[in-house]
This record gives structure tokens, sequence and C-alpha cells, in this order.
């Protein structure tokens, strides 16, 4: 696998994506994702697209004068002309809505993101000094509930390791694909579990990431993998303990 080839293809396939998603939204828009290309990931350009889709179809729906008006067609100072009931009765129509046949819902944590996005974009035409009024900066986040981290107690991860490693209950043919698998299977679970890794950060690892002498492994984080102006990606590095990078290695010799 070449260097970073797996952050490199997601970056490629984000990109792709949030043009497409460009097309339907307003064309003023794209100067607002130029604005931020240097301090966003591709990831959340997407999300930011995606969202102000939803926002600017709401006000397509909503809006008797804007109805008729294709979204592409919105002139920039339609953003000046909402105001904050107008955003305050978006948030609220995205805890149910319904497109082509299909439920949406959001919590409280959906609504913060999508407010989120739609503030980014009124900051940024406000700051550039393009609009009169930053209406989304006064719609308060809503308010964030803690939620529980579910976690393995050390009894579970065992059995799951167990599991992987014996290939009980397994058929002929599941076997045939297990002693296979069962290595690469084993050094995944064995990482993600001894560290707590997101699954994007361990598909993203490459052998060079691995440090087997000093027990470390480099990694990008989510929000900080935004290319530098030297187009090197910018890792964090995490202590591992002894037993993963054994049985990485393991894998390793074994390939």
């Amino acid at each position: 696998m070449s260097e970073h080839s797996y952050h490199d293809q997601v970056n490629k396939e984000n990109i792709e994506k949030m043009r497409a998603v460009l097309q339907e939204l307003p064309k003023f828009c794209k100067q607002f994702f130029r604005g931020i290309e240097n301090t966003t990931s591709t990831r959340t350009r997407l999300g930011y697209a995606l969202d102000l889709r939803i926002f600017f179809e709401f006000i397509q729906q909503n809006n008797n004068a804007l109805r008729r008006t294709p979204i592409r067609e919105y002139p920039l100072s339609l953003l000046d002309q909402l105001g904050r009931e107008d955003i305050e009765e978006y948030l609220d129509y995205l805890e149910l809505y319904y497109k082509d046949d299909k439920e949406y819902r959001n919590d409280e944590r959906g609504k913060s993101r999508k407010l989120a996005s739609l503030r980014s974009m009124y900051h940024y035409f406000y700051t550039s000094e393009l609009i009169e009024k930053d209406v989304a900066a006064l719609v308060p986040m809503p308010k964030l509930h803690e939620k529980e981290i579910i976690r393995l107690d050390p009894d579970e991860v065992a059995t799951l390791l167990e599991l992987v490693e014996n290939g009980e209950e397994l058929t002929e043919t599941e076997k045939r694909y297990h002693r296979v698998t069962k290595t690469r299977d084993l050094a995944l679970l064995t990482l993600l579990l001894g560290t707590g890794i997101r699954v994007s950060e361990c598909v993203g690892l490459d052998l060079e990431d691995i440090d087997f002498k000093n027990n470390r492994i480099k990694i990008i984080r989510k929000g900080i993998g935004v290319w530098q102006k030297n187009k090197a990606y910018r890792k964090r590095s995490l202590n591992v303990f002894r037993d993963i990078t054994d049985t990485l290695n393991s894998l390793n010799t074994t390939e």
C-alpha cells in the first residue's frame, strides 16, 4: 500500500461527493466552500454541504415567495432576508421531516451539527462583509445531554478474543476462511480494543506507522487530518502495550 493511500482515497471520494452536492446549492455557496478549504477537512466540508442542502430545501418548501425559484438561483441577499425565527423553525423541522417517502429524525446532536454548518456559512459571509447580519449566531445551540459510553468489561473482551482465535461454532466452510483470516482478525481486534482508536484510523494504518521497537503507532486523528502547506499529514503518536505490537508483528510475519 502506498503512503497514505487510504486517506487520499477517502479525501478524493469526499471531494467528488461535495462537488455533486454543490450543484444543488445556491451558486454563492461555492465561494464559502472555497474560502474554508484550507482550514477544514474534506469530511467536514462534505458534512456542511449536505446540511446546507437540507436547509435550503426547507426554505424552498416553506417560503411561498421562493417555492418556484430553483435553489441554485437563490441570491446571497437571501441570507439577510431570513430572520432568527426562520432558523428556529428550521431546527423544529429537523426533529421530524420526510423526503422521498423516507422519514428523518434529528436529536439535539443532529440539530447542533446542522446549526453549526449554518453558523459557519453565515459567519464566513458576514466577516467577508458580504452580508449585513449574522442571524445564525443569534440562535443558541441545542443543549446536549451526556451520552453514556458503553464499554466491554475485561471478561467480555477475553471472551470476544477467544472466539476469534478458536473459531468455535463455525461451519466447515467458515472454518476454512477462519484459518486464513484468524491472525488478521485477532490483530485488528486487539489493536481496536487495546487503544480505543476509531475504525477509520485503524483502516488508515500502514506498516511504517507501527514502531515495533518502541511500542508506538502513528495515526491521523479526526480534526488534525488537514493537509499542511508541505502536503504532509499531521499525525499523532500513541503508546500501545507490548502484546498489541507483538500481535501486529505476528500478522506482519505471517504475510
